[in-house]
């Protein structure tokens, strides 16, 4: 399928519409003598099978690797707004250089995920530098570790996929549903939800999902607004045959937030800032545009003696005005701010950026006998591209000096420009994977990638195009034991490989900005064993070991030098009994760097902004004498982090707790679910990352003490 509809450019001005009017309404509506309902357990599923596990629907307790699937209602219940929200509840995910409004930027087992790579969207490739509705999304999938049978070229850390709504399967159901929500802050969003089956047979499904947001956070001036329409449909041609399609349009329009940094000459932390506060708003500020318009279409065909046939096409296309006054140390090269807290303002803005993301696959699914084993196999080929067309230049223009409480800086004359890199990048993929059943409780796991990449890029000044051309092939292998016990436990072993396709940032404070780094090789060995006791316990754990090249910055170039290893351990507990449920999930990490030859001073120093214990646990109760009643209590814990190399300054630990009560009635026969949250309930102020990029150190503040109402009604 294509897109042939322009982006769409909308005024600044905030709407007169707000959707807390909408709230009100619904608020009316339900209000009165309330009749409860059993509740839907809130859980990260382990039942359900992984889209990108390359492994059909093997349930994610079976398999031999670690992943989490995190469901409808947990995205629900957290006000999940993007991918960080869901994603935060697992404990190997920690935020790596991720602004308040700004698309997602996270770690994963302490590697930073890549956006070009390590995000999937129905299972299909999808560039992740723009802001990702999560309104129709019926869930977000982990994988962790090494993903080379999965994705080809990504980043060690893990995988994510976004799964969309769609229709529903059985003919008689219906979808209809509309939900509004106040806060954290002054937001305020409405969304609607629609579902149904129709023509002959019912034959014919469809989901549409609509929302509007007026953002308005608690960081002061960062005022904008969202919007989504999508839609999904599938046609049950023959009992044998589906076809499905969807595709969704949105757009987010939001002033941006710079992070603080540490204060030259000052030998620890500044004081915690306030972080209501948008230190580098500006009257010239002016705020970042988001579009974008993704879709599919997928056909699946159920061929003889149990075999699947399915392709599948996938198309993303984005617009983004990117802009941001931005805070970048004293006189250009220092890498944090001048001593008295104090820094120099830049108006960034490249507008116009162009992303097309492409992919087509067709894979074939089934059993056969080979020697008296049965193989489940899977064979795949996949056809993809990615373009970046960006406008000649990018602004990137000095404008003054502010004061550490962010005073204000006039505008100045916008004269400081620097030419812009255009990234081309086709790839063709063929892969295979086995699932042995050696016996009726133990499997043999194999996975094999071929990848032939293509890639270039070529500067937009006219005078030195320095254009680049790398073609290359890689194969990437995945091999697992796994045994099943009498008692449903299941224990495994597994080896991974990944590939990462580096290039120095395309920055001008780089002398080899935009310059491919050559392709390298990650690899990943580990030991898990997850299960369940009754109906009450259940349990994971696993013990992983990563290498992967090291990439830093050294002499202004962005270089390939030494190993990162990260050795860690990754366990997790959930228990239910009677109204109690109790859960926790805790990773316990050992990086560190080694083998450098240019820079030996970093060798057996810790990477930046990667904690070393981060512990996430939830106690939720369900009241008996008010049902449908149910409140939780949420800790997150992340430990100390280097925020130097040297060692010398450290973050220290922080914890929060987060609090809810959710209320699920009918009131004949409309169904209703409230929500009251309290987010970081004792109102705790702290550091919560310090990640180094472009060669400046940086501090982002956690959240304040937040509110958030929810209303959900469904007919």
């Amino acid at each position: 399928m294509a897109f042939f509809s322009p982006f769409s450019r909308r005024s600044t001005e905030r709407r007169t519409f707000r959707a807390s009017h909408i709230a009100s309404a619904i608020t009316l509506l339900i209000l009165g003598s309330a009749h409860a309902q059993s509740l839907t357990e809130i859980t990260i599923t382990d039942t359900a099978p992984s889209q990108v596990s390359g492994f059909g629907d093997v349930p994610l307790g079976k398999a031999p690797f670690s992943a989490v699937s995190i469901d409808q209602q947990t995205l629900q219940d957290i006000g999940a707004q993007r991918v960080s929200d869901a994603l935060r509840l697992d404990a190997s995910v920690a935020d790596s250089y991720n602004s308040p409004a700004y698309w997602d930027s996270l770690s994963v087992r302490g590697y930073t995920l890549d956006n070009r790579y390590n995000y999937r969207r129905e299972g299909l490739p999808i560039s992740a530098e723009t802001m990702i509705p999560m309104d129709n999304k019926e869930r977000i999938e982990l994988f962790k570790g090494t993903s080379g049978i999965q994705a080809g070229t990504s980043a060690p850390g893990g995988l994510v996929n976004y799964v969309v709504k769609r229709p529903p399967s059985a003919k008689d159901e219906t979808i209809r549903s509309v939900s509004a929500s106040y806060g954290p802050g002054h937001s305020s969003s409405t969304a609607l939800d629609l579902g149904g089956r129709f023509g002959q047979d019912q034959s014919l499904g469809y989901r549409f999902n609509a929302a509007y947001e007026d953002l308005n956070p608690y960081i002061r001036n960062t005022q904008g607004h969202r919007t989504l329409l999508a839609l999904a449909m599938d046609w049950r041609i023959s009992p044998d045959t589906k076809l499905e399609w969807e595709i969704e349009r949105s757009e987010r329009q939001q002033l941006g937030v710079n992070g603080y940094s540490l204060w030259e000459g000052a030998a620890g932390l500044p004081p915690v800032v306030d972080p209501k506060t948008n230190l580098t708003r500006q009257s010239w500020s002016v705020p970042a545009i988001f579009g974008a318009t993704t879709g599919s279409i997928r056909v699946k065909q159920t061929l003889g003696q149990g075999w699947l046939w399915s392709t599948q096409y996938g198309a993303q296309h984005l617009r983004t005005d990117d802009r941001l006054s931005y805070a970048f140390g004293c006189g250009g090269n220092c890498d944090r701010f001048y001593a008295d807290g104090s820094f120099d303002i830049y108006d960034y803005r490249s507008d116009n950026e162009r992303r097309l993301t492409e992919s087509l696959q067709t894979s074939l699914t089934g059993q056969m006998k080979v020697a008296g084993l049965t193989h489940n196999l899977t064979f795949s080929a996949a056809r993809s591209r990615q373009l970046d067309r960006l406008q000649a230049t990018q602004l990137y223009s000095y404008a003054g000096t502010s004061a550490a409480t962010g005073s204000a800086v006039p505008a100045q004359v916008i004269d400081q420009t620097y030419p812009n890199v255009n990234r081309s990048e086709y790839s063709t993929e063929l892969s295979l994977t086995d699932r042995i059943e050696l016996s009726d409780k133990t499997s043999a796991w194999f996975g094999l990638r071929h990848t032939q990449s293509d890639r270039s890029t070529v500067s937009l000044d006219a005078a030195n195009p320095n254009p680049q051309h790398q073609k290359t092939g890689f194969t990437t292998p995945w091999i697992a034991l796994s045994h099943e016990y009498s008692n449903g436990s299941t224990a495994y072993a597994s080896y991974g490989e990944g590939v990462e396709l580096f290039a120095a940032p395309n920055n001008a404070n780089y002398a080899n900005a935009g310059q491919f780094l050559g392709v390298q090789r990650s690899k990943q060995v580990e030991l898990g064993a997850k299960g369940k006791v009754g109906n009450s316990l259940s349990w994971n754990t696993a013990l992983f070991h990563i290498e992967r090249p090291a990439a830093y910055d050294f002499a202004g170039e962005r270089v390939v030098d030494g190993t990162q290893t990260h050795k860690g351990l990754d366990a997790g507990l959930q228990w239910r009994h009677q109204q109690w449920q109790l859960a926790g999930q805790a990773q316990w990490l050992d990086a560190r760097l080694s083998g450098a030859l240019l820079n030996t001073a970093l060798n057996g120093s810790k990477p930046l902004n990667v904690p070393a214990l981060t512990l996430r646990a939830l106690a939720q109760y369900r009241f008996a004498d008010v049902p449908g009643l149910r409140t939780s209590l949420r800790l997150s814990h992340e430990g100390a982090r280097r925020v130097t190399e040297d060692g010398s300054i450290h973050l220290p630990s922080w914890t929060t707790l987060d609090f809810a009560a959710h209320y699920d009635t009918r009131i004949s026969g409309t169904r209703a679910q409230w929500t009251l949250a309290i987010d970081n309930l004792a109102d705790r102020h702290y550091w919560r990352e310090s990640p180094k990029q472009f060669g400046h150190y940086y501090l982002y503040p956690g959240a304040p003490r937040t509110l958030r109402l929810g209303v959900k009604a469904s007919f």
